[in-house]
């Protein structure tokens, strides 16, 4: 399950790395979806999917982003009460705003 994580921090830092090229961080966040969604990991593939969404927001994105990020969050039926869950519902409200 680690699989999925580690992708997703390798987007991460590919983008801190060179944030004007955001081919291979992209690249990273979806195949941590992927991996996530093989694995039946929602609370990771939610994770990925927040980074990802980020990112297609920054790039002016934001239905598809807000797309994918309603998908994976409306799976979720309790514990909404925790990080991932608040992050994604805040991330959320903004790609309505």
């Amino acid at each position: 399950m680690l699989e999925a994580e580690l992708y997703r921090i390798r987007g991460e830092l590919l983008l801190k790395g060179d944030p004007s090229d955001p081919t291979e961080g992209r690249a990273a966040f979806e195949s941590a979806v992927q991996v996530s969604r093989e694995q039946g990991a929602k609370s990771l593939e939610l994770c990925a999917t927040i980074s990802l969404a980020r990112l297609l927001d920054r790039q002016g994105d934001r239905d598809e982003a807000r797309a994918m990020l309603s998908e994976i969050y409306d799976w979720f039926t309790e514990g909404f009460d925790t990080a991932d869950l608040k992050d994604a519902k805040m991330l959320l409200n903004e790609l309505r705003g």
